[in-house]
């Protein structure tokens, strides 16, 4: 990418990176034409500071040179519409994807779950053993939060069924509940250790991550198989089933060099991807690219890994634990404490 001026003395933007972001994610914006203010402002001359508007908000400068600008996407930007300025000089429109806070005050240690219609439920996990008056909410399509279940210990995972119906993982006494659309709750399985990721396969089975190593795989008669068996993770494993037929696991550990790994039907496991920090929440698109909440490169957000292994960076932000699409395309995207909608035009994968 590159930022020069134009023959008007205007800085000139021809790339951001990544394409989207949430408050407090950086902004890449390379190229050459803004070291003269830079400078100038650094030596404390009589010059107006160089800055990036993010619509009518104006964006930290974290870096400013003549190859390289990162700011940071402060609270309150709007999606759309995002400018460098030197003194009275501006540059045209570029257009980039800023996410929009949608809930807030929540405790998600996972993704998020979307239904058909586009509603979205996420937790209020709170720590080990904690009893939260609400324990998952529903934000409806006008962003309206509701309580949806309150009498639920340490709500971690939650996903949605052919059937739907939402389950909903408990890591504090190892069950999945099974619970309808207005909220009525069972026990849909029991025994799952310290039972964190869920996903459902096209066959309606379920999968279950026990963070002490073992996956497991309930099947749509409740009969319990013992899928694979991994390394422990220190947080929670989380899954995703792909549309290569195979399940994708991911689960921090100590190291800072962790893998998303791949377990086929035979429960034969192995690396799919290594190298990410902390690898939480994960998801796929309907062209078969697997999306993961993820520090890469000393960068934090979500990254994108193709079939072929090629990895990029498409959003970033702090403290992301995990993601979903909607029926709409919009990513939705969880951190530890508030829920964003980015309107990034991606159709996600659903098994069934």
């Amino acid at each position: 990418m590159a930022i020069r001026k134009d023959q008007n003395g205007r800085p000139r933007i021809s790339q951001v990176q990544p394409e989207a972001a949430i408050t407090g994610g950086e902004l890449y914006i390379r190229g050459k034409g803004l070291a003269e203010g830079m400078r100038k402002y650094a030596e404390g001359q009589d010059v107006e500071r160089p800055h990036v508007m993010i619509g009518d908000v104006q964006a930290q400068v974290v870096i400013g040179s003549d190859s390289l600008v990162i700011v940071k996407v402060p609270e309150g930007a709007s999606a759309g519409e995002l400018i460098v300025g030197e003194g009275d000089k501006a540059s045209e429109i570029w257009s980039c994807d800023i996410g929009i806070p949608i809930a807030e005050n929540l405790h998600p240690v996972a993704s998020p779950a979307v239904d058909s219609v586009g509603n979205v439920y996420s937790t209020f996990s709170g720590s080990r053993g904690q009893k939260v008056p609400v324990a998952v909410y529903r934000i409806d399509l006008n962003f309206n939060m509701r309580p949806f279940i309150n009498d639920m210990m340490n709500a971690t995972a939650i996903a949605i069924g052919h059937d739907g119906l939402i389950y909903i993982s408990s890591r504090f006494d190892g069950m999945v509940y099974q619970v309808t659309p207005t909220g009525n709750m069972s026990v849909f399985v029991e025994g799952m250790g310290v039972a964190t990721g869920i996903c459902f396969d096209e066959e309606h089975n379920l999968y279950v991550g026990d963070r002490s190593g073992t996956i497991f795989k309930i099947a749509p008669n409740r009969q319990i198989y013992v899928y694979a068996t991994l390394e422990p993770s220190i947080a929670a494993y989380h899954l995703a089933w792909g549309p290569d037929q195979h399940l994708y696991v991911s689960g921090p550990t100590t190291s800072s060099y962790d893998s998303i790994q791949r377990v086929a039907d035979n429960g034969d496991v192995e690396v799919f991807y290594r190298g990410l920090g902390r690898p939480q929440g994960l998801a796929f698109d309907e062209a078969g690219n697997l999306y993961a909440a993820a520090s890469y490169m000393g960068r934090k957000g979500v990254v994108r890994i193709q079939p072929d292994r090629t990895i990029d960076h498409v959003l970033s932000g702090p403290g992301i634990v995990g993601l979903a699409f909607s029926p709409s395309r919009a990513m939705i995207v969880a951190t530890t404490n508030a829920i964003y909608r980015v309107d990034m035009g991606i159709r996600g994968y659903q098994p069934f």
